[in-house]
């Protein structure tokens, strides 16, 4: 199954004009069973977005302002780490924070957040209803009342208002990985994109990685381009001009994963600088939505050699895996005459821990990046910011009147 995954995965990559150049017999075969599939899924796609249109189908209000963190494609842009960056933003703002994630695949990037977000006023909810789930957290913790006038933005987004009064209260909820959950209403849609493969061949799954076609950017408030540090300037250019084609009004965003320090796998209290793998052979293992990106972040840090086991998004390492990764380790050292190190992604680590354990006596660092906006013709991280703020408070000051 993994290595089908694989084949599918590298179609979905492959602009039609270079599939006869680029991909096996195999794939090629596999092209119109794909298609048939897509087309099925599109329809389904249609039907359902329809009986939402005529109210067959309802959306869920909560009593809060609904912030939504999707995309429009598979893996790798940046979802989570955006969730993240929102939540800091409310917490620095006096507002405690609701996460509602499915998660899904062992729930790696939901225990990444509770273990990011401990000891703040943050929550993070899992589950598939993630409206049952919200309900049961409002109904533990309370929230605030948007229509009542001491409750304004006015006074808790004012820095005199960082005080207990509204710690606990859920004053927020972020959705993550929201653009196609339309059971809940969004009052703020933040569409991600990957920079480094935006749109793959522009087909719907599986045939392509689109989870909707490109009209529905127009359903976006904001759009954010992910990984624009590891594209050029032309590819941003592009992906801007996609997006203003179907909205000329969405402002356009970008980021960057910054990465911070290593942790040392099985003793994460052990912090150790990005120094660490210089000059070394590194072996990065990662089963990401796009382990391009990473590795890409460990090569500009100076490595002898690295190379790469991919493993399919949210795979769970099993003992088998193991035994390919310290068979491919063993090569390396053979190779080059010293001890490789093993890097992973936090989301890596956080869903199998104790897994990782058993490739002793190689070392296992663990990779802690953090999100940054990259400026770019006026817009900063400050304008960002103040970009959420205001949609905020419209919401409040729309709900108090």
């Amino acid at each position: 199954m993994e290595k089908l995954r694989r084949l599918v995965i590298q179609i979905a990559s492959t602009p039609p004009s270079q599939r006869f150049s680029a991909l096996s017999p195999l794939q090629l075969s596999l092209i119109p069973l794909l298609s048939i599939a897509s087309s099925i899924y599109n329809l389904a796609l249609l039907i359902r977005h329809r009986l939402f249109y005529l109210g067959i189908f309802h959306k869920r209000r909560l009593p809060v302002p609904v912030f939504s963190v999707g995309n429009l494609t598979w893996g790798g842009n940046g979802k989570t780490p955006m969730v993240e960056f929102v939540a800091r933003w409310l917490i620095d703002s006096g507002i405690s924070p609701l996460i509602l994630t499915r998660g899904y695949g062992g729930g790696d990037e939901a225990k990444m957040l509770q273990r990011h977000l401990q000891g703040t006023s943050a929550k993070v909810g899992v589950g598939a209803n993630r409206a049952a789930t919200a309900a049961s957290f409002l109904e533990r913790h309370g929230y605030l009342n948007f229509s009542d006038s001491t409750c304004s933005t006015k006074a808790f987004l004012s820095k005199k208002a960082r005080t207990d009064s509204f710690s606990d209260k859920i004053g927020v909820a972020i959705l993550d990985d929201g653009m196609q959950h339309l059971q809940l209403w969004r009052d703020l849609e933040i569409l991600m994109v990957n920079g480094m493969m935006p749109w793959g061949n522009l087909e719907l799954i599986p045939l392509g990685p689109l989870r909707e076609p490109l009209a529905a950017l127009g359903r976006a408030d904001v759009v954010v381009i992910h990984h624009a540090d590891l594209v050029a300037e032309q590819n941003i250019e592009a992906i801007e001009s996609t997006v203003w084609k179907v909205s000329d009004s969405i402002p356009i965003f970008l980021t960057q994963m910054a990465p911070s320090y290593f942790l040392k796998a099985g003793n994460t209290s052990c912090v150790l600088s990005l120094r660490a793998v210089y000059d070394m052979i590194v072996l990065c293992v990662s089963a990401i939505g796009f382990p391009e990106s990473f590795v890409q972040t460990i090569l500009k840090m100076g490595p002898k050699h690295v190379d790469r086991l991919d493993f399919s998004d949210h795979h769970l390492f099993q003992a088998k895996d193991i035994t390919v990764i310290r068979r491919r380790l063993k090569e390396l050292e053979s190779a080059y005459g010293m001890q490789p190190i093993v890097v992973v992604t936090e989301k890596d680590y956080d869903r199998a821990p104790d897994v990782l354990n058993h490739v002793n006596p190689y070392q296992v660092l663990v990779l802690c990046s953090s999100m940054q906006i990259l400026p770019r013709e006026g817009r900063t991280e400050d304008n960002f910011k103040k970009f959420l703020r205001e949609r905020l408070k419209s919401l409040s000051d729309s709900k108090i009147t």
